[in-house]
């Protein structure tokens, strides 16, 4: 616990972030520390090694590659439009102030999905549902931080959750 807690005092919220209103969790602090490693180990013993991670773009990748240096597997890049060549699949979603699009290459293999901040959820399900129409079986999700307070969202597995 003492280890968690000293991971949660890396990661500094910051008021009206980037607009009026929004509790920004700003990780940087986390990621220049020695307790990035710390956190990498308790996320990958939450869940089943997969045959490969998948990280939203853009700071899921950071912790894709770092569960895949530390527990094996590969990294498959779930992407924001037009950042891949083809062949790829592509799904549009719906955001709180619009749409988006998010693209990944066609594969088979088990995956966990990983991002680093679970907010409302729109792009971690948008996530979900492009990788197993890209041929892919999601069997875990994985996150830093649960804004639970944003999301009812049920089966994501967390280090951290702010209620």
């Amino acid at each position: 616990m003492e280890t968690l807690e000293a991971i949660r005092q890396e990661i500094i919220e910051v008021q009206d972030f980037p607009l009026a209103g929004i509790r920004y969790k700003d990780i940087s602090g986390l990621l220049k520390s020695p307790r990035f490693k710390d956190a990498v180990r308790l996320m990958g013993e939450q869940v089943a090694i997969p045959e490969y991670w998948a990280g939203i773009e853009s700071r899921g990748f950071i912790f894709a590659a770092a569960l895949s240096v530390q527990f094996g597997g590969g990294i498959v890049l779930c992407r924001k439009k037009n950042k891949l060549p083809p062949p790829k699949i592509a799904l549009e979603y719906d955001l709180e102030y619009g749409k988006d699009i998010l693209e990944v290459k066609p594969g088979s293999g088990k995956v966990v999905l990983v991002d680093d901040v679970l907010a409302t959820g729109g792009t971690l399900m948008a996530a979900d549902k492009l990788l197993k129409k890209a041929g892919y079986e999601v069997y875990d999700r994985l996150v830093l931080i649960n804004l639970t307070y944003l999301n009812t969202l049920e089966g994501v597995k967390s280090l951290i959750s702010y209620a």
